[in-house]
């Protein structure tokens, strides 16, 4: 056995092999004096239990060409819906049926769907960009497929922005509807108004 032994009596240091003290002549024991192993600084590993991994992008899903068409078809029928009522009250079929004889019937249809078209066009606009700035964060034709708008983080919109999406629309069908076809073939199914106003439509 290696090591340096440490007589009890003086305190001089002798060879682990020595049975008697070098200094005082003293009898050592093997057991005395022994100088203490060293400890080692290298902590003990530590165990390290394995993190779920965060949700990958992958996981989140957006609505595609058709559903969105399909979405857009019921909010179109809402918006006419709400919106005939008025168009009958300032003649079209309305006051203009009513009063067969009168002589300007047929200003009272004209009459009847300049309004009607005017109030779709308020209508949609006002209804599409309440809706999409709301908790719901969508219309009702998408809320039926459970679609939401949101910003490229997933955030709700503004009116402002909504406002904007909803007439940016008008670019992507002027342009012969290619802004509606991009968003069968974008990575995140953005048409171009998406695009323009920063807005994705997921699927929650």
């Amino acid at each position: 056995m290696n090591g340096t032994f440490f007589c009890t009596k003086c305190g001089a240091p002798n060879s682990a092999q020595a049975q008697f003290c070098n200094r005082c002549g003293s009898a050592l024991s093997p057991l005395q004096g022994a100088s203490p192993s060293p400890v080692s600084a290298t902590p003990a590993p530590v165990s390290s239990a394995p993190y779920p991994p965060p949700p990958s992008a992958g996981d989140v899903r957006y609505g595609g060409f058709w559903i969105r068409v399909v979405a857009f078809i019921i909010d179109a029928i809402i918006v006419r819906t709400l919106a005939w009522p008025i168009g009958l009250l300032f003649g079209l079929g309305g006051l203009a049926g009513t009063f067969g004889g009168f002589p300007h019937r047929g200003l009272l249809h004209l009459l009847g769907g300049g309004v009607l078209a005017v109030v779709i066009i308020f209508g949609s606009w006002l209804y599409e960009a309440f809706m999409l700035s709301s908790p719901y964060q969508a219309t009702l034709g998408k809320m039926i497929f459970g679609m939401k708008v949101t910003d490229l983080y997933g955030n709700r919109i503004s009116f402002g922005r909504a406002t904007g999406r909803h007439f940016a629309k008008w670019l992507s069908g002027m342009i012969l509807g290619v802004g509606f076809m991009m968003v069968g073939f974008t990575e995140r199914k953005q048409g171009l108004h998406d695009m323009l106003a920063g807005t994705l439509v997921r699927i929650a």
